[in-house]
């Protein structure tokens, strides 16, 4: 039977959707469906689809709905239960499976759910999405009778991240799983590591009782913080809500930023392979670019999204790249997917081999003044136009900008960003100077930008 999608869940780099309002089992069983159909030669060599899912209440739901959406296509789906979504990437790329499906509301409140997907050992994302939402409106479905296989895939994915810390030397370590679906592994895992370990927040509860499971925003770090001032700690990792972005604290309790932890990795990578290139989103700092240059590597500034930067990935051989959210992507030794738990080993590592201090590390990186990333409210119809008319605006004048992802641009002061949200009626912006009084010139240019277009930057 056709079925329509709300509107809001067919996202660029996933389907997000709030229970029982723009989402429900229904949904789930439509999307399992149209992604057992998406390729016709479906339709005789018949899939193995790995179906995993994070521990919000509403997942075992969604989970059940899917696998028979799955099956009724003919599918074998390749269980393997509850966990982070790297888990999932790993089972893919291990078995070599026609795709994945993870079910997660990643850092979203606990009302929210969602499906991340893996096609091959591909990025499924934009497009790819778009047409699950024809081939669901259309009910041009594949039809089969398809089963449901078990696998625990928990042992080879710890095996797997084991293998990465390579130093005999033990360290002081406080984990944050946030109460997500890192809890399982991060305690297994820290039962095999060199070290003393405390874990927090580990039981894996969709209420996320203790904190919001984002470790980007600074807040959401305090009991990390916390523990490993009061324990003596050499560093503090946290976790999002499905496990793929990683926050970290150094052992004064700074919280070390997605760019400047993607400068510390650089500095490891490129040491092995000089020339590499390394890729960090538009939202990172100037500094991080001018780091990777010094140190032998070609930096790629692109576009924000897990799904973009992993593609890019592929296109261009990279070997190592970050956003400032926390994802942080391997591909030196490893399978080139984000995986915070695999960031938290190879940091762990490294501080192990060079004998020094995280804080020292973070000193070592040039001070910039820089501005949080704001998020500026504006209508899911008017965003994108909003970036259009300050690109006409920048051509007019002659402003030296970048426009890979939005608009950022550059001048003697440094830079500022406006880039619509892929995932939220928000327009993001960032600014970046080397001195307070080039940030305020810097805030006030992008501030006159919105105001033609008629948005307030708030104060």
């Amino acid at each position: 039977m056709p079925y329509t999608f709300h509107p809001s869940i067919l996202r660029e780099y996933d389907i997000r959707g709030v229970l029982d309002e723009t989402l429900s089992p229904d949904d789930a069983y439509a999307i399992g469906r149209s992604f057992g159909s998406f390729r016709p030669e479906w339709k005789t060599a018949k899939p193995r689809i790995a179906v995993g899912r994070d521990g919000r209440l509403s997942s075992p739901a969604l989970e059940e709905a899917m696998m028979r959406g799955l099956t009724d296509c003919g599918a074998e789906v390749v269980r393997i239960g509850v966990g982070p979504t790297p888990m999932l990437y790993f089972a893919v790329c291990e078995d070599r499976l026609d795709g994945g499906i993870m079910i997660t509301g990643s850092h979203n409140p606990p009302d929210h759910n969602g499906f991340k997907f893996m096609l091959g050992r591909k990025s499924f994302y934009g497009e790819d999405i778009k047409k699950l939402g024809v081939i669901s409106a259309s009910g041009d479905y594949i039809s089969g009778t398809g089963k449901i296989t078990e696998k625990d895939f928990k042992p080879g994915y710890v095996k797997t991240l084991l293998k990465a810390y390579n130093s005999k030397r033990a360290l002081k370590v406080a984990w944050d799983a946030g109460n997500g679906a890192t809890g399982d592994i991060m305690r297994t895992l820290t039962k095999h590591l060199p070290g003393e370990h405390t874990t927090l927040f580990a039981e894996i509860d969709g209420t996320f009782p203790n904190h919001h499971p984002d470790p980007s925003v600074a807040y959401n770090l305090e009991d990390l913080i916390h523990t490993v001032c009061e324990k003596h700690c050499d560093v503090g990792v946290a976790f999002d809500g499905d496990g793929d972005r990683i926050g970290v604290v150094d052992e004064t309790g700074e919280i070390i930023w997605g760019d400047q932890l993607l400068a510390i990795y650089a500095s490891e990578v490129l040491a092995e392979h000089k020339g590499a290139t390394i890729i960090a989103d538009v939202k990172a700092s100037q500094m991080l670019f001018d780091e990777i240059v010094r140190l032998g590597g070609v930096p790629m500034m692109w576009k924000t999204g897990h799904s973009l930067i992993k593609t890019k990935m592929a296109e261009t051989g990279s070997i190592l790249a970050g956003e400032m959210s926390g994802h942080m992507f391997f591909a030196d030794k490893y399978f080139g997917y984000d995986d915070g738990i695999y960031a938290a080993v190879r940091l762990i590592s490294l501080l192990a081999n060079s004998n020094v201090k995280l804080s020292e590390l973070r000193k070592k990186l040039p001070k910039t003044c820089a501005t949080p990333e704001m998020r500026i409210k504006c209508e899911e119809t008017r965003k994108f136009a909003v970036i259009d008319e300050v690109k006409d605006r920048l051509n007019q004048s002659g402003a030296n900008f970048s426009p890979v992802d939005g608009v950022r641009v550059m001048n003697a002061d440094g830079w500022w960003l406006l880039r619509a949200s892929n995932t939220q009626a928000v327009l993001v912006a960032r600014c970046e100077s080397t001195s307070h009084d080039g940030l305020a010139r810097l805030q006030n240019n992008l501030s006159e930008q919105l105001s033609a277009s008629g948005i307030k930057l708030a104060a």
